[in-house]
């Protein structure tokens, strides 16, 4: 990972897009909520999808951004995993705070992977539900992931690297805006994530074959 705050790492809402533009409209945690208006950006009570009269019709869905490293080579370089999935945001936020707590903060330091899961409920009707897992690298136990991220702490702060400094950058970085998603990247995800219902079964094989590619080039460390 990046970062060793799970929240820097993961970040997720209730996004309400305009499916004509792209723009983000409104942005919520389920009890406030950020929301375009007439003068600018609003803070309204966000009741939750269910009970919010703008998000009647399922315009209103939550929005997850997991940010990894996957080439050891530079730092800094930072991949994407976009899902509008509630298995994997709720899975993927459950890891970060389990490895965060294990770890004792040194989140950014173990030796991670995405992992493509699979299930099947009653509400599904048996259809398989595909989700994005965050895992520990395949041989790998969490003492020895443990024992390796002290190390690689130790050797990190012997070389001047301050972990702490850049999670402090990045949270500020976030507080100062006003919406996470900007310009033609909103336009990008509602082509991709936010499709009609009609499209849903051909959506769902779709992304289950991107995230199959995905998984494939995952066995790097996270």
């Amino acid at each position: 990972m990046i970062f060793n705050d799970p929240e820097l790492n993961l970040r997720a809402e209730h996004s309400l897009f305009d499916r004509q533009t792209g723009r983000l409209i409104c942005s919520g945690n389920g009890e406030t909520c950020q929301r375009l208006g007439q003068n600018g950006i609003e803070q309204h009570p966000c009741p939750s999808p269910d009970l919010c009269p703008l998000a009647q019709g399922g315009l209103c869905k939550p929005y997850g951004r997991l940010y990894v490293n996957l080439d050891e080579s530079d730092e800094f370089g930072t991949f994407i995993f976009r899902t509008t999935g509630f298995n994997s945001i709720r899975t993927l936020a459950a890891r970060l705070r389990y490895y965060h707590a294990a770890s004792d903060d040194l989140l950014s330091c173990l030796p991670l992977q995405l992992t493509l899961r699979g299930k099947s409920t009653t509400q599904s009707y048996r259809t398989p539900i595909y989700y994005v897992d965050l895992t520990l690298r395949e041989g790998v136990n969490l003492q020895e992931a443990i024992t390796s991220a002290k190390q690689m702490d130790e050797q990190s702060k012997a070389a001047g690297f301050y972990q702490e400094a850049l999670d402090h950058v990045a949270r500020q970085g976030y507080g100062n805006a006003s919406f996470e998603v900007v310009g033609e990247e909103g336009l990008d995800i509602v082509e991709e994530l936010y499709t009609d219902e009609a499209r849903s079964e051909h959506q769902q094989t779709h992304d289950l074959i991107h995230v199959q590619d995905i998984q494939k080039g995952l066995q790097q460390s996270v």
